[in-house]
């Protein structure tokens, strides 16, 4: 029970807790990230490729981290296309920055869970081990519908399937994790997209769904 002397937890004291935690754990690792994981970068160009991303289009890194999806991004939608590189830890969006100036993509620091685009803004999402840090799956994937246009992607990634990744935390996978493909079928129904691939596989994750 809570004492009468203690302010209940809000959605807002939530939130700021969220924002704090993120950023802190992403901060002490963004300067060593490339260097543990810099040789997934041709993971995420295949799932950019896969995706179908249109040329000529705005399409939204969102949880950039150091940027890996950037150079591919940008190839996918074209010198007359827009790229938006989108991160909550600062810290982060600085390793970014050369990947960023190199593919003529502007760097964003904004909370997935509220981005600061206007409605129907983006033609494709790309968002890489971005569903599982965030405390509220159905909620960001509604925000994330918000700021795509009807037809538009979301394009999933992580260039590690479940399996693997649970290993490498040294944990299980269960039945009701975000990415398993009941509750992302179901939380994507829900939040204005419709599910159209899904491959877990032993080195990638790839899903993709259309805004409905």
């Amino acid at each position: 029970m809570v004492s009468p002397d203690t302010p209940a937890s809000t959605p807002a004291s939530a939130s700021r807790r969220y924002i704090a935690e993120t950023r802190t754990f992403f901060a002490s690792r963004a300067a060593t990230w490339d260097t543990r994981f810099g040789d997934d970068m041709p993971g995420y160009a295949a799932a950019v490729a896969q995706a179908g991303i249109p040329r000529g289009g705005v399409v939204v890194d969102v949880g950039c981290g150091t940027g890996r999806a950037l150079p591919a991004l940008r190839q996918a939608v074209g010198p007359d296309g827009v790229v938006i590189a989108a991160d909550l830890t600062p810290e982060m969006l600085a390793q970014a920055r050369p990947q960023a100036a190199a593919a003529r993509a502007a760097l964003v620091l904004a909370d997935a869970r509220r981005l600061p685009f206007a409605d129907a803004a983006a033609d494709a999402l790309f968002a890489a081990g971005l569903i599982n840090h965030l405390p509220d799956t159905e909620t960001a994937l509604t925000e994330l519908a918000r700021v795509t246009r009807s037809g538009g992607l979301l394009v999933l990634f992580h260039p590690a399937g479940r399996a693997a990744l649970a290993a490498r935390h040294g944990r299980t996978m269960t039945p009701d994790e975000p990415l398993s493909a009941g509750p992302l079928r179901r939380s994507t129904a829900a939040s204005g997209w419709r599910l159209t691939a899904y491959d877990d596989a032993v080195d990638h994750f790839f899903a993709l769904a259309a805004r409905s």
